[in-house]
């Protein structure tokens, strides 16, 4: 297993696959971003605000908004940043540093975004955090996904191969890798260094840590108990 970017992400459907080195893990990525985005932004020549960006947002020093990508009232975009075209930063979203979005994105209210790439039409609409992560072409969380980026030990992420063999990423913030068309259901958490491959389904309400092959379905079913209420009536 050697975690190669093209077992998770379309490439096609990225104008930043510059980011990934064949020989490396897909993870390596990560620690690019940043240094990537000043270099795409250092040649860019004439206006970075391309876009249609409401006068009520906040958008700082190097930020790059593509023609007919969107930035509306109220959302913060500290910078760098690289939004794509048709992408939609909605009112009340949070873009920190060394965001990089593909076309015809959403970023939604209340979700924040710290050191990640998103592929094309990715959709990361409510009450999300997605940071130190990279999301496939057609990647959808429902509202309250979180990508936890941090062990609470403060240790490098680790991950495992095909035969339980601890691997060290050198990573100390390192979110999930999602790959493309996966759906996540509300209110799931994926746990540091998280891989998940193609086309799958996590059940809402997922807690998930590891590694996951294409087209798998996590469920998550959790039993109800319903009892009878006594006591005094209102």
């Amino acid at each position: 297993m050697n975690f190669s970017a093209a077992d998770y992400l379309d490439f096609a459907q990225t104008e930043h696959a510059a980011l990934f080195a064949e020989e490396k893990p897909v993870w390596a990525a990560i620690s690019a971003i940043a240094r990537y985005l000043d270099d795409r932004l250092d040649r860019i020549e004439g206006p970075l605000l391309c876009g249609e960006v409401d006068e009520r947002a906040i958008v700082g020093d190097r930020v790059y908004v593509a023609p007919g990508a969107a930035v509306e009232a109220n959302a913060v975009i500290k910078g760098p940043a690289w939004i794509g075209s048709g992408t939609v930063v909605r009112g009340g979203a949070y873009v920190r540093e060394a965001v990089v979005t593909g076309s015809d994105c959403v970023l939604g209210n209340s979700s924040e975004f710290k050191n990640c790439l998103l592929f094309n039409h990715c959709e990361i609409p409510h009450f999300n955090y997605v940071g130190d992560s990279i999301l496939g072409h057609k990647v959808h969380l429902g509202a309250g996904v979180i990508c936890s980026n941090v062990r609470l030990d403060r240790q490098h992420v680790r991950i495992s191969d095909s035969a339980g063999n601890p691997i060290d990423t050198g990573l100390r913030k390192f979110g999930a890798i999602i790959g493309d068309r996966t759906e996540i259901g509300c209110n799931s958490v994926l746990a540091p260094g998280s891989l998940l491959g193609r086309d799958c389904v996590l059940y809402p309400l997922t807690s998930w840590r590891g590694i996951l092959a294409s087209r798998q379905i996590v469920k998550t079913e959790t039993p109800l108990q319903i009892v009878e209420r006594h006591g005094e009536k209102y």
